[in-house]
């Protein structure tokens, strides 16, 4: 199950403006960069998955869905207004679906997009 077309990023120059002017935090398997846009009314999200990661499609697929479920579970938390592409790192290949989810959980606090000011216990 895919994210909601309305939180996702889709467009080429949507990336890119992230890219360029947004800020970074990384993390041990993820780097996420955000981006403010005070017309959004809700936060959007790209995930970008490179071929240094894995070669393989079902690999690179696999991750993608297992971020997609950590964000759908973060969701709730999330400031509206953002902007956020998170890229996985080559060393995120053996990663479980907890891994991502504890460390979006922590880059969100970082990045100061989540609701809480902590992590969840």
């Amino acid at each position: 199950m895919g994210l909601p077309k309305a939180i996702r990023l889709k467009h080429w120059k949507d990336f890119q403006s992230v890219y360029q002017q947004g800020k970074r935090y990384r993390g041990t398997h993820l780097l996420l960069r955000v981006r403010k846009d005070e017309t959004l009314l809700t936060s959007r999200f790209g995930i970008a998955v490179s071929q240094k990661v894995s070669k393989r499609a079902v690999v690179r697929n696999r991750i993608k869905r297992q971020i997609r479920a950590a964000i759908r579970a973060l969701l709730p938390e999330i400031v509206p207004g953002w902007n956020i592409v998170i890229v996985v790192l080559p060393n995120a290949v053996m990663c479980k679906y907890e891994h991502f989810l504890r460390e979006l959980e922590q880059l969100f606090n970082q990045a100061e997009i989540s609701n809480y000011g902590h992590s969840r216990n």
